[in-house]
């Protein structure tokens, strides 16, 4: 099976994490010599509070404080033992407090991720299931997926969607004996919350159903003694629901807690829980703040304490409501979005806030989808009502000015998030310099030489190239093989080009560069679904080419607003489509462009590297063999040319119907055996095209021992401009591939044919690269940049990529 090279998602992450410190709005450093948490000082201002995740400002309690000095005096700054042979004094009184907080014993934890870490593989048996939820907290995710290693199934659904859970549910239901849905209380970013009370009807519907809630973020401002969101809305924790808590946070101290019904597994976990095994306990002083903090919370001050933080988010829903700047998820938490969509429109604003002396943090991917960006707002006890009305003040008056800065607009957040637009006769505030705008849905409305010679006789989209792909996938009958095409030539004000390109309109599979693991399991889904985990994407290029798509002349002084203008129309396109995804492609390395197109709300990715071959000046194999390597040199003499000898080389222009049956059978069996880029088979529709197209040629290798006279290996070539040579597909006769070398001399014919038709380049595609190298190929890396209305599709494929397989 040939392969590729994957993207790296922690590369895609640090470099979209690199621009929001290029733009200095994350790894910041607090300069202040004392907190209060009303203020805090980032280089050399004192600015406005509104990020803090302790709503309550406990932290700076004098009660919390003086508790914590006193335990270190005591006891020191640590107690350097698994709890599992002893726990420091103060560690009892914490249990004790904590269990008459919410009436049944807590597992304290170091923290909520290691307390995910140590609770979840030992609370799920093999036999059982997890269906996550989209936005579960990151710890949770990473606890649950390495459980699939033990063949125990991890599931994913969209945020809140109970229709898909019921749906997953019956899924499992009869192979799991139960099913645990996690979830957070409330959700860290939108501030929204799981629908709690559906949930638990929907247990009573399917009694395996377990509910696992993380509700870090609602505890001490909500609930009876502080004990969170869910608890409150359930009082006490049915048989089947178990409740992760915090100790920091609202909490005030450090740590988490765990709560579980059920006496035996709480003993089980207690017994053996991974890092609350091996790890180190909580540090006295952190113990001895959670017990001044417990203190509070069992008194009546923690209700006027909640009293005091709803007043403070009243006021702040009160002053928002009233204006037109989009909070994404309106609610009643501390927690709040201001939607942008585009990232650079969440930097300029976070930089225009703290100039007005307000601290808030941008809400970035992975964390939101990348057209999801916006701004954290969280509303805490100590922000005093005139900063909650200068915070709104300012919002006001900058978040306008930061969407035209950045040529965004409010219905273009509004589009991007799904939401009501709020004026859909409003002016864009997009640059328009002196450009010509042309759209066009087939090449044949362009002029070809203008055409060919901006795209520059690159792979299959030649003006001829393009002609035949239009004539394949328009009007097919097969949904998956049925395109729209769509061309754009941006030029000035004299007609000179500056950027052209085109885009197809199609269905994509979702895991078509995803590990070949991933696609296999997805493909055992679509023999009864065929079109599971699939997007509608508008793409530049067409999945038949590959190549650089875009003509962008770099040197002219619009250059950069002719790519912005192509951009603009691409994604009025993109959602006049109602497409899934936008995907630009296939780019060389380029920082300005990534940092562009980044800004602008795509996520750069890592495509499969092209091979091509530009030195064909040789006359013969011993010259051809001259120009390799010395390792490469070797292989072609032992595993190449040996072989040439076994086959009979046939070069048609032209294929009957036979034939075409049979070559198209051929290109069946490399296409069913190679899941690297995973996409839809073509039909035989478009072979049948392509054996009557003047610019298309077949080599056809058969054996020469063989008497049945059928071809066991074939290429597809295109011949664009009498420039360069395309074997754009393959097919084989797996019974004698390996035998016979037949994908290497396959490689080989091709690369003599460019060779004997005077062709200045030869491009032999993507997968397989190893192979190609050694005949001389170079390796030219390529990336894409991706918009997605959500990233629900790219965390289920992540979720996907630790194998059933179980351990040795």
């Amino acid at each position: 099976m040939a392969k590729i090279k994957h993207n790296d998602f922690i590369q895609t992450i640090d470099e979209i994490l690199s621009g929001a410190k290029q733009q200095g709005t994350i790894h910041l450093y607090a300069e202040d010599t004392v907190l209060d948490g009303r203020t805090i000082k980032i280089n050399g201002r004192n600015l406005f509070h509104f990020a803090t995740t302790s709503y309550l400002g406990l932290e700076y309690d004098h009660r919390l404080k003086n508790a914590a000095i006193a335990a270190i005096t005591k006891y020191g700054t640590q107690f350097p033992l698994s709890k599992t042979y002893i726990s420091h004094p103060v560690y009892q009184q914490l249990e004790s407090k904590i269990e008459t907080m919410y009436g049944m014993p807590a597992i304290v934890t170091k923290n909520s991720t290691l307390g995910h870490l140590g609770v979840i593989p030992n609370l799920i048996k093999d036999e059982e299931g997890i269906i996550l939820d989209h936005q579960v907290h990151w710890s949770v995710q990473n606890a649950s997926l390495p459980l699939k290693l033990r063949n125990i199934p991890v599931e994913m659904i969209r945020h809140n969607n109970l229709q898909m859970l019921e749906d997953k549910i019956k899924d499992l239901s009869a192979k799991c004996n139960k099913i645990w849905y996690m979830a957070d209380g409330v959700y860290s970013m939108f501030g929204d919350f799981a629908p709690v009370n559906e949930l638990l009807a929907l247990s009573k519907k399917y009694p395996q159903l377990q509910l696992y809630f993380d509700d870090v973020h609602g505890m001490s401002w909500r609930g009876k003694n502080g004990t969170g969101f869910v608890l409150d809305i359930l009082k006490e924790l049915p048989e089947n629901v178990f409740l992760m808590s915090t100790l920091s946070k609202s909490f005030g101290a450090s740590g988490a807690a765990f709560f579980c019904p059920d006496k035996k597994l709480y003993d089980r976990i207690k017994n053996f829980g991974g890092p609350l095994t091996f790890s180190a306990q909580l540090e006295p002083a952190s113990v001895a703040a959670a017990c001044a903090s417990a203190d509070i919370h069992l008194s009546d001050e923690i209700t006027i304490l909640q009293q005091e933080l709803e007043q403070k988010i009243s006021l702040f829903i009160e002053l928002i409501t009233k204006s037109t700047l989009p909070v994404i998820t309106p609610n009643n938490s501390p927690v709040f979005f201001l939607g942008t969509a585009m990232p650079l429109t969440a930097y300029k604003l976070v930089q225009r806030l703290f100039n007005e002396g307000y601290f808030v943090n941008p809400g970035l991917y992975p964390a939101v989808p990348v057209k999801n960006t916006g701004i954290r707002i969280t509303i805490s006890r100590n922000n005093g009502d005139e900063q909650i009305k200068g915070l709104t003040e300012a919002l006001e008056y900058h978040y306008p000015l930061a969407l035209e800065e950045t040529s965004n607009t409010l219905n273009k957040v509004s589009m991007a998030f799904g939401i009501p637009q709020p004026d859909p006769q409003e002016k864009e505030n997009t640059i328009k310099p002196a450009l010509n705008y042309q759209y066009k849905t087939s090449i044949k409305q362009i002029d070809a030489a203008l055409w060919n010679k901006l795209i520059d006789k690159q792979n299959i989209f030649d003006w001829d190239g393009l002609c035949f792909l239009e004539d394949a996938f328009t009007n097919c009958s097969e949904i998956q093989n049925n395109w729209e095409f769509h061309y754009f030539i941006i030029s000035d004000n004299f007609g000179n080009p500056i950027v052209a390109t085109f885009f197809t309109f199609g269905l994509w599979k979702d895991d078509m560069l995803a590990p070949v693991s991933v696609s296999l399991q997805l493909e055992e889904k679509r023999m009864k679904n065929p079109f599971y985990i699939t997007s509608k994407v508008l793409g530049m290029g067409s999945l038949f080419t590959e190549g650089n798509h875009c003509y962008i002349n770099k040197k002219h002084s619009l250059s950069k607003e002719a790519l912005l203008l192509l951009l603009e129309k691409a994604e009025i396109l993109y959602q006049d489509l109602n497409a899934d995804m936008l995907v630009l492609r296939d780019f060389e390395e380029n920082q300005w462009l990534s940092d562009l197109f980044h800004n602008l709300g795509f996520i750069k990715i890592a495509m499969p590297q092209t091979c091509v071959i530009t030195d064909i000046n040789w006359n013969n194999n011993q010259e051809f063999a001259a120009i390799l390597s010395p390792r490469s040199k070797k292989h072609f003499t032992r595993e190449v040319l040996p072989y040439e000898k076994m086959f009979r080389v046939i070069i048609k222009d032209r294929l009957t119907d036979n034939e075409v049956a049979h070559a198209y059978s051929l290109y069946k069996n490399v296409k069913n055996n190679n899941y690297a880029v995973n996409t839809f088979t073509y039909p035989i529709a478009v072979f049948q095209k392509m054996a009557a197209h003047p610019f298309w040629e077949f080599i056809l290798l058969y054996l020469k021992e063989d008497t049945d006279q059928e071809p066991v290996g074939v290429l597809f070539c295109y011949k664009n401009c009498a420039h360069t040579y395309v074997p754009s597909l393959i097919g084989m006769d797996y019974t004698v591939s390996r035998k016979y070398n037949l994908y290497r001399q396959l490689l080989f014919q091709g690369i003599k044919r460019a060779q004997e038709l005077h062709y200045k380049r030869l491009e032999l595609g993507i997968t397989a690269t190893f192979e190609k190298r050694k005949l001389g190929a170079q390796l030219i890396s390529k990336f894409a940049y991706l918009q997605a209305k959500d990233n629900f599709s790219m965390e289920l494929l992540s979720t996907m990529q630790i194998e059933n397989k179980v351990p040795l």
